[in-house]
């Protein structure tokens, strides 16, 4: 394989690593986990369950950190979903369950946490990241489409390739 496809490869694959991540912290929560992954409901009120299963799509598993607590089987999650749910009984707004998880356990407990200058890393630099591999890739591409044909070698394996001149 020549070194300028190694390198794009290389390039594409750290692209990938970086924007996994990021494309899971981004995903839309409202669209909720995929059907037949919901935690087991705890209330017989359809409503109730259908609010706190809302609200939980809003916040992260503390454990599983990946998946919402709506989504998450960890005992964490469970304990989550009965306060929201205990807390929804109470007569507590959307807004204020969300406000006490936060102070709670800090902005991270949100799926999608709110942008602002400690979380300004978390949304952009995965673009940041995407912008500078692709411009670094940009130069050396350029570059290398300058370089004049001696100053490559030619490939072991390929038949194309005309036979060195032994000296």
């Amino acid at each position: 394989m020549r070194k300028w496809m190694q390198a794009a490869l290389g390039a594409a694959t750290l692209v990938a690593a970086c924007l996994g991540p990021a494309a899971t912290a981004l995903a839309q929560p409202s669209a909720g986990p995929a059907p037949g992954k919901l935690a087991q409901e705890a209330s017989a009120d359809p409503a109730l369950e259908k609010r706190v299963l809302a609200i939980a799509a809003e916040l992260r598993c503390l454990v599983c950190q990946n998946e919402t607590i709506a989504a998450s089987h960890a005992d964490l999650a469970v304990d989550l979903r009965n306060q929201v749910r205990e807390m929804l009984r109470q007569g507590r707004s959307e807004r204020e369950i969300l406000d006490y998880m936060t102070a709670r356990y800090g902005d991270f407990v949100l799926y999608r946490p709110p942008v602002k200058p400690t979380t300004a890393l978390l949304w952009f630099g995965p673009a940041v990241l995407l912008v500078g591999g692709l411009m670094g890739l940009w130069l050396v591409l350029r570059h290398r489409a300058r370089l004049a044909p001696e100053a490559f070698e030619a490939d072991e394996d390929d038949p194309d390739a005309a036979p060195k001149a032994r000296s």
